[in-house]
């Protein structure tokens, strides 16, 4: 069993979480604007609890986008950092991976439509679907997108989903008029958690996925993908 420490600071939510044999530890905080003051103390504190120090992990997992852009290199940087110093590879996990594990652990769903408001009338966006080892694996592409073009071009009409985060919540008149066979939303999960990101870097890592430090890059998704890489359209 994999001991990995998580972090990330990609959305108003600062978290840090630790697997440690088999045992999830989680340090979370709203807190806009203060990531930098306050994820190296969570970072601590968990190390703390756990009476180990960060060399002892086998990996060190972090929130690499979408998100704020600032808050992304914020979470990219530190976790390079520290990865760097006690030699540590790295796993990049997705933050709407995390959001839709997040509703997979919470509410047991297995398909679900993450989204994120990304400002200036976007949000960014993604469908993912639960595996037989119980993480959750992307299904098309993750996007930037407008909530109308979403509503005009993902049809998936005998399909039902779980939907959570900003996006929702920011755009919920918009996106009631999505063309799938019913949408449950998940109470209580706005942001991606350090938590939820756990599971997936398990995975990764035991799949051989995990980085080196200066291959572990951040993704913002906004400008580089567009509503045409919406799943099932050519």
């Amino acid at each position: 069993m994999s001991n990995i420490l998580a972090l990330d600071t990609s959305t108003e939510n600062c978290s840090a979480a630790l697997s440690i044999n088999g045992e999830i530890l989680v340090r979370e905080f709203e807190s806009p604007r203060e990531h930098t003051k306050r994820i190296l103390p969570m970072v601590d504190s968990l190390l703390a609890e756990a009476g180990i120090k960060l060399k002892d992990l086998d990996a060190l997992a972090f929130g690499r986008g979408p998100g704020s852009f600032t808050g992304v290199r914020i979470g990219t940087g530190i976790a390079q950092g520290l990865a760097f110093g006690a030699d540590l590879p790295m796993l990049p996990i997705s933050t709407l991976a995390a959001m839709a594990q997040g509703a997979h652990r919470l509410h047991n769903a297995t398909d679900v439509l993450p989204a994120i408001d990304a400002r200036m009338g976007e949000i960014y966006f993604a469908q993912y679907q639960l595996n037989n080892a119980g993480v959750m694996t992307l299904v098309g592409n993750e996007m930037v997108i407008t909530a109308d073009e979403l509503v005009a071009n993902f049809n998936k009409p005998e399909q039902e989903f779980y939907t959570l985060g900003t996006g929702w919540a920011t755009y919920a008149e918009q996106l009631a008029a999505l063309n799938v066979a019913n949408l449950t939303a998940c109470e209580g999960i706005q942001f991606p958690t350090s938590h939820d990101m756990l599971a997936i870097a398990a995975a990764d890592f035991a799949n051989g996925k995990a980085v080196a430090v200066e291959d572990a890059m951040p993704v913002y998704v906004r400008d580089t993908v567009t509503w045409k890489k919406l799943p099932g359209r050519e």
